[in-house]
C-alpha cells in the first residue's frame, strides 16, 4: 500500500506537468500578428515570437524544476521528451502553413499593388506586414515596407526595416541596393556621415556605379570632404564622362 502512494504522486505531478506545457504552447501557436503595427519599431513577427518564447520557456522551466526536483532524472527526461515533441509539432505546423499561405501571399502583394495606385500608404503598409506575419523572412515585403516608410518621411522605421534586410541577407553579395537605401534614408536624416559609411559598402561592391559616384560627390561636398569629394569626383569621370553635372561639382569642389 505505502509503495503505491509515492508512484501516485509522480504520475499526479507528470500530469500536471503536462497540461502546463500544454498551455505554454497552445498560447504561442496563437500568436496574434495583428500586434506588430503596435510594435513596428524594428519588432517584426520573427522578433516578437523569439522573445515570447524565451520568456515563456524561462517561466516555464522555473515552474518544471519546482515539481521535478522531488521526482528526480526520470521525470526531468520524460518533460524534455515532451518539450522536444511539442516543438516539432509547431515547427511543422508553421511550415506546413507558409507553404500553404503562398497563394495568399501573392494576392496580398496584389492587393498592395492596387491600393499604391491609390495612395493610401497606411493601407498598403498593413498589407506588407501581413505578409510577413506570414513569412518572416520575405525579403521582397520587407523591401517594399521599408520603401513605404522611407516614402511615408518615417525615416527611423525605413533605416531599421533595410538594416533588417541586412541581417537576414547577411553573406550575400546582391546587398549593394540595401546599402544604397540605407544611404538615401541617412541623407534624408541629415546623418551624412552614416550615409557615407553605408555608401562606401555599396560602392565596395559596385565601385564603377555612377548613380552611387554622384551620391558620393554629393555627400562629400555637402561635409566638406574635399579629398573625398576629389577622389570620388575622378572615378565618376572615368565612370560616367558624360555627365552633365561634372563641371557643376567641380566648381563646388574647388571652392571647398
Amino acid at each position: 500500500m505505502y509503495n503505491i502512494i509515492p508512484l501516485l504522486l509522480i504520475l499526479i505531478s507528470l500530469s500536471v506537468i503536462i497540461v502546463i506545457v500544454s498551455r505554454k504552447f497552445s498560447v504561442l501557436a496563437a500568436l496574434d500578428v495583428d500586434s506588430i503595427p503596435a510594435e513596428k519599431e524594428a519588432k517584426f513577427k520573427e522578433r516578437i515570437i523569439s522573445n515570447r518564447l524565451k520568456r515563456n520557456i524561462i517561466k516555464f522551466w522555473a515552474k518544471v524544476s519546482r515539481v521535478l526536483t522531488p521526482l528526480g532524472q526520470l521525470a526531468s527526461g520524460y518533460i524534455k521528451s515532451k518539450v522536444r515533441k511539442l516543438y516539432q509539432a509547431k515547427n511543422i505546423y508553421q511550415e506546413n502553413y507558409r507553404v500553404d499561405s503562398s497563394e495568399t501571399i501573392d494576392q496580398l502583394f496584389f492587393q498592395a499593388e492596387e491600393l499604391k495606385k491609390r495612395d493610401d500608404l497606411e493601407a498598403v503598409e498593413k498589407k506588407y506586414i501581413e505578409i510577413i506575419g506570414m513569412d518572416s523572412k520575405n525579403l521582397k515585403a520587407f523591401k517594399e515596407l521599408a520603401r513605404i516608410y522611407f516614402d511615408k518621411k518615417e525615416f527611423e522605421e525605413a533605416k531599421q526595416t533595410f538594416e533588417y534586410i541586412l541581417k537576414l541577407k547577411e553573406g550575400d553579395e546582391d546587398i549593394y541596393d540595401i546599402y544604397f537605401n540605407l544611404t538615401e534614408v541617412y541623407q534624408a536624416m541629415g546623418k551624412f556621415l552614416d550615409a557615407t559609411r553605408a555608401l562606401k559598402k555599396a560602392l565596395k561592391i559596385e565601385p564603377a556605379n555612377p548613380r552611387y559616384l554622384d551620391t558620393m560627390l554629393e555627400i562629400s561636398i555637402i561635409i566638406k570632404d574635399k579629398a573625398l569629394a576629389i577622389d570620388t569626383y575622378e572615378k565618376l569621370l572615368k565612370a560616367n564622362p558624360e555627365n552633365n553635372k561634372l563641371e557643376e561639382f567641380k566648381n563646388k569642389i574647388d571652392a571647398l
